[in-house]
């Protein structure tokens, strides 16, 4: 019997080879577009601070905690710490205490006339106390490799919670950029509705008057409820706009609007250099691809645990007890212990059942492998779309404001003509029509710019970093800062 534990307990190093618990994928080395922050991660870390709006860093902070994907992703945090250290308590030995207490009659009876002597209905109580102990010997590795595969899996959930509020900000920016350019886009409608109404306002008192034909005063008014539809519209879409701005924040929608109002109408996005180069670490950052690499090392983990199940267990368990008896006032007691059974189950016929189950696990880490290599190209798709989009709208922009300066320009002429006779109200209708289109034009380009810098903040991962980062605590629910301001340093 102490062979046999000797045994076991040497074989207890022993583990079967797993598959690699770490990948090679295609990260770039260079963008092929100009990177804005340069690829520091510490500049990442600042990422909305830049924009020096306290109120974009309230609504993103006020999002997270009122976010019932953050709240979930949490939770899942705090069930994948408990699976790890139900894991780890597995490879170590079990004690358990037991108690009893029994009364009842004797099993016995006495011939003996004397009147100590007991008989079967002297009430007998028995007291007993003890601990039990059971131990798995890990001979070879399957308990490690449960373990290991549960503490993938909670650092993978870690990452997955860190992930949503990397979400959580991108969608609370974009909609507080759309609050934003719905409030631009308003005070254009309002000032081209201000002239139409003016214009047309004019002609009807020069055609009562007799010096403006019908036709020219019904075409006036006919642009000017054209461009009070379009005001109509406008502020619709910016009431739509503001009460999914509410729901995001969870903020009272009078207490927002009085926050909005206090805020400056317009901020203009910070100055972004170009540069091409970026560290590789800008994609291994994000919190979806962490998870996806720590999904290839469960899974290798969870086929060295299907591959143990094929071999044999050695169980030992012992235990020490004290039994006490008490019958007409005497006491006995009894102390007793044990040293087994050591138990070694060797699997022998099973139908093909472990077989099957490791060609599952082998299936699964194949799948994980594909996972992560699929999430590394998309990652390094969208840096390198938002780039391209970024680029592209700051190009575009030089020519916005040219067109608007111009049309301007052109309208002012155009209106000075027409107040002195030079210029019919066609003409007149047409140049403002024009400068309306280049007006909100250069807003739809500002909101794509704005765009395109959220999604860059998002596809490189919000300023998260693996190897700072921590789980969320039981004050998590209640989170105060925001994503981007959690890590500031590079690896």
């Amino acid at each position: 019997m102490i062979v046999t534990l000797c045994l076991g307990i040497g074989l207890a190093g022993c583990s079967l080879t797993r598959p690699p618990t770490q990948v090679e994928a295609p990260v770039p080395a260079q963008w092929h577009a100009p990177l804005p922050h340069g690829g520091s991660l510490a500049s990442l870390a600042d990422w909305w601070r830049q924009l020096d709006d306290p109120l974009l860093v309230e609504l993103i902070a006020a999002a997270e905690a009122a976010s019932p994907n953050v709240a979930s992703a949490a939770a899942r945090v705090a069930e994948a710490r408990s699976t790890r250290v139900q894991a780890g308590a597995a490879l170590l030995p079990s004690l358990d205490g037991t108690a009893s207490a029994s009364r009842g009659t004797s099993g016995f009876s006495s011939s003996s006339s004397s009147s100590s002597s007991l008989s079967a209905s002297t009430p007998i109580t028995t007291l007993q106390a003890g601990l039990q102990s059971k131990w798995e010997v890990d001979l070879f590795g399957r308990l490690r490799a449960d373990r290991d595969s549960a503490e993938a899996k909670q650092n993978s959930a870690n990452a997955k919670w860190h992930d949503a509020r990397v979400a959580v900000a991108a969608e609370t920016a974009n909609a507080y950029f759309s609050e934003r350019a719905c409030q631009q886009q308003l005070r254009v409608s309002e000032a081209d509705a201000r002239s139409r109404s003016e214009t047309a306002r004019l002609n009807d008192l020069s055609a009562k008057a007799g010096f403006t034909a019908p036709a020219d005063a019904a075409l006036a008014r006919a642009s000017a409820s054209d461009a009070s539809g379009r005001l109509t519209q406008q502020r619709a879409q910016c009431a739509v706009q503001r009460k999914a701005l509410v729901a995001l924040s969870g903020i009272d929608e009078t207490t927002l609007e009085q926050k909005l109002a206090a805020s400056p109408a317009q901020r203009a996005l910070p100055v972004v250099g170009s540069i091409a180069s970026v560290p590789a670490e800008a994609i291994s950052q994000r919190p979806d691809v962490y998870s996806a690499e720590l999904g290839v090392a469960s899974a290798s983990a969870d086929v060295g645990s299907a591959e143990a199940e094929r071999y044999p267990k050695l169980t030992v368990s012992g235990s020490i007890g004290r039994t006490q008896y008490r019958v007409d006032g005497l006491r006995q007691s009894l102390e007793t212990w044990t040293v087994g059974p050591i138990s070694l189950t060797v699997p022998l016929l099973d139908g093909g059942s472990r077989k099957a189950n490791i060609d599952a696990a082998k299936a699964r880490y194949a799948e994980a492998v594909s996972l992560y290599r699929s999430n590394v190209r998309q990652a390094v798709r969208e840096v390198e779309e938002a780039l391209v989009n970024l680029d592209a709208t700051d190009a575009r922009t030089t020519d916005a404001d040219a067109a608007v300066k111009n049309y301007q320009a052109s309208f002012d002429a155009t209106q000075a003509r027409y107040s002195s006779g030079l210029a019919s109200l066609f003409e007149l209708e047409d140049s403002r029509r024009t400068l309306f289109t280049a007006q909100t034009a250069r807003v739809t380009l500002q909101r794509e710019r704005t765009e395109a810098w959220v999604a860059l903040y998002r596809s490189m991962g919000g300023g998260w970093n693996r190897q700072s980062a921590s789980a969320p605590s039981s004050e998590s629910s209640s989170m105060t800062s925001t994503p981007a301001t959690k890590v500031a340093t590079s690896p």
